[in-house]
């Protein structure tokens, strides 16, 4: 696709998602204003039109009519987490960059290592049914393996891609943070998945990237100070997240979620603002932890 092409359609998503509804009329007058518009020609019916089936192809966003109000973005398929809505937001906030070359060095962005040198491999090989040869370099091993994977499915989490497959030496998937990934080739080997497989089933009960049958979810219910409560209730820690009773000076928050490795640490890095409650198990794990703590600051 031309870079030229590409930035059309950014813009033409962009706008028609700000405005909520718009008309053909009112579009080709801000194209007239855009920058990507470097030759100053108008937006013809036929060319939006065109770009409007090539924007659905290329990222199954659909732009539908309503009369009298115009175009609209479609919410069919965009809900919190889908990846349709993650795109779309990476779309958006990549125009508005785009739009405001003059700010470069007054945005900043977080990187995420490894992002993109094997996920054209990954998607693809998952694409065409195919598994894959990894080379792995764990932490906790001196040197590094290969073996065939069969990715079952990709998830970001603080700023790292993770891969979840499994491998000839394991039954069920493992995951793998490519990061930590030395290579990885296309093989002709049929990819083996489960056809009932839903990734974000798999991933439901738990935060993070750990999902583990040993580790099984249940309730777990923590007091939280005012000023953090504030940021729980606008960006959950999971899905699961109600609120059972909120004072003046707390919030209790209740989770049903696996209490795993990920989920402890995301507990402790808030420190003194956030208590657990129960279960008990779970609570006297972090009290543990805490001790070690104490311990190493004396």
């Amino acid at each position: 696709m031309a870079q030229n092409y590409f930035n059309r359609y950014m813009w033409l998503i962009d706008t028609i998602k700000r405005h909520g509804h718009i008309t053909l009329a009112e579009l080709s007058e801000k194209w007239e204003l855009s920058p990507y518009n470097l030759n100053g020609e108008s937006l013809s019916e036929r060319t939006f039109h065109n770009h409007r089936k090539a924007i659905e192809d290329t990222f199954g966003i659909t732009i539908e009519y309503d009369r009298p109000d115009g175009y609209y973005i479609s919410t069919d398929g965009l809900s919190d987490g889908s990846i349709k809505e993650w795109m779309l937001d990476c779309l958006l906030v990549n125009n508005l960059m785009g739009e405001s070359a003059s700010l470069h060095d007054k945005i900043l962005v977080e990187n995420i290592p490894s992002s993109g040198q094997w996920l054209n491999i990954i998607i693809e090989s998952m694409k065409e049914e195919r598994a894959i040869e990894l080379t792995y370099q764990s932490y906790w091993k001196e040197e590094a393996s290969t073996f065939t994977a069969h990715p079952y499915c990709l998830k970001l989490f603080k700023q790292r891609w993770y891969l979840l497959a499994r491998s000839q030496d394991y039954k069920q998937p493992r995951i793998y943070s490519l990061d930590r990934i030395k290579n990885i080739s296309p093989t002709k080997t049929k990819l083996q998945v489960p056809s009932k497989f839903d990734a974000r089933e798999f991933f439901y009960s738990y935060f993070g990237i750990i999902a583990s049958d040993d580790i099984k979810p249940c309730t777990i219910e923590i007091r939280v100070d005012p000023v953090q409560a504030k940021y729980f209730k606008s960006l959950p820690l999971h899905h699961s997240q109600e609120i059972v009773e909120e004072k003046e000076d707390y919030t209790v928050f209740r989770y049903f979620v696996a209490p795993t490795f990920d989920f402890r640490q995301e507990i402790l890095r808030y420190g003194a603002s956030v208590e657990v409650l129960s279960p008990k198990e779970f609570r006297e794990d972090i009290i543990s932890e805490v001790k070690k703590m104490e311990k190493i600051y004396k």
